[in-house]
């Protein structure tokens, strides 16, 4: 298994053949958009740049952001500053990045659309501007809605999600998500180097584009982010159920899916950078020690089996009740009043707290969260009081 066809040039696809080519095989990339302005925040957490470095000490135009807001359905606030910085790339500078180190790996790099992908006991062959090539293996890392193997199922409505939102050419240097009452879903707003990203997403299945729109745009007008010269986008991302992640075949005899078309997201947070640079890269190394079929339990090994427990949680955290209120709710006034809570929250914005621990560290910790909470809510009508004395 020498030649290698790779279709999608995203960071799955793109890292995949970067691993592939510098270890000697022959590798094909096929892309129809190669460097695009791919719709979604663009937020790089902190096991992304650990993991890999270069993402964050490369010369190519990036902002690193070290606080978040939180803001619930009701309008309560949790503002925080982040030890370890989400770094946000525009996604046509991230792309461009990653297929420029395939190149120079020697990933070959075809601008074109692949129309059809037949795969048999001598090979595959895949078609692209009618014109075919073949390959030994192939590699789909070309999204969420992907349906050019018959071998695997599609993604279901149930495990989709319906992201839209705006490029406006403003500045900030916060993060925001807002929750929104009993919707699997938020809004956010991402800057960038040169604009924000702002934008919703919610479950396919449950809600229309028109609905999200209009939800869309009364964030923007609460927040007061001016819309002059915005670009508005609409795009399908992955967001798993259990059933899918456990047992949806994303592997065959000279084929396996990578990235968004092997469901590789965090349910919860949308976050798809990281599994999909991790897909990609744990998928070369199988082929490259001749074990493909190794594939999906490595991904199991690595991620996935945290992935399955956020699809347990999904329902709780956006449309659970705890102490009388929604969840979100909760959570934003706790991140606001305890210290404890935050140092939570910090950790699982930037990935350094898993699902399979999190019950147990919000067990171990909730006696304190309350007692810090009460404690900050009893006094602050006292700092209310001392602030308005002090002023003039």
């Amino acid at each position: 298994m020498k030649q290698i066809a790779i279709v999608g040039g995203g960071p799955a696809g793109a890292l995949c053949g970067e691993k592939l080519a510098g270890a000697g095989f022959s590798v094909t990339l096929f892309d129809e958009h190669l460097a695009w302005e791919k719709p979604c925040g663009g937020g790089l957490t902190h096991k992304a740049i650990e993991r890999y470095p270069f993402l964050l000490h490369g010369p190519q135009a990036k902002k690193e952001i070290r606080t978040a807001e939180l803001i619930s359905s009701r309008g309560h606030r949790a503002r925080f500053e982040m030890s370890r910085p989400i770094v946000i790339y525009s996604r046509a500078i991230l792309n461009g990045l990653l297929l420029d180190r395939a190149a120079a790996a020697g990933c070959e790099t075809v601008h074109a659309r692949v129309t059809r992908v037949e795969t048999g006991a001598e090979g595959v062959t895949l078609t692209a501007s009618g014109r075919e090539h073949s390959a030994d293996f192939v590699v789909l890392a070309a999204g969420a809605r992907n349906q050019l193997l018959p071998d695997t199922t599609p993604l279901r409505p149930q495990d989709l999600e319906v992201t839209l939102g705006y490029f406006i050419p403003a500045k900030d240097e916060i993060v925001k998500i807002k929750f929104l009452d009993r919707m699997n879903g938020y809004l956010w707003s991402f800057p960038r180097t040169d604009h924000l990203s702002v934008g919703i997403c919610a479950t396919m299945a449950k809600y229309t584009t028109s609905k999200l729109r209009q939800l869309l745009d009364d964030f923007v007008r609460e927040e007061q982010i001016g819309t002059e010269g915005a670009c508005f986008y609409s795009h399908v991302l992955p967001s798993p159920e259990f059933g899918t992640l456990r047992h949806r075949k994303i592997i065959g005899p000279n084929w396996a899916l990578a990235g968004d078309a092997a469901a590789c997201v965090d349910p919860i947070t949308g976050e798809g950078l990281f599994y999909a640079l991790r897909s990609g890269d744990l998928l070369a190394q199988a082929i490259m020690q001749g074990q493909p079929e190794s594939y999906p339990a490595r991904l199991r090994a690595e991620f996935v089996a945290d992935l399955e427990i956020a699809t347990r949680l999904v329902r709780l955290v956006f449309r659970g009740r705890f102490l009388g209120g929604a969840v979100t709710t909760r959570m934003v006034q706790f991140a606001r009043r305890s210290a404890t809570f935050r140092e939570l929250m910090c950790d699982l914005f930037s990935g350094a707290q898993d699902y399979r621990s999190l019950r147990k560290r919000l067990w171990k910790q909730f006696g304190i969260t309350i007692a810090e909470f009460t404690k900050d809510f009893l006094h602050a009508p006292h700092r209310r009081e001392s602030s308005e004395q002090s002023s003039p």
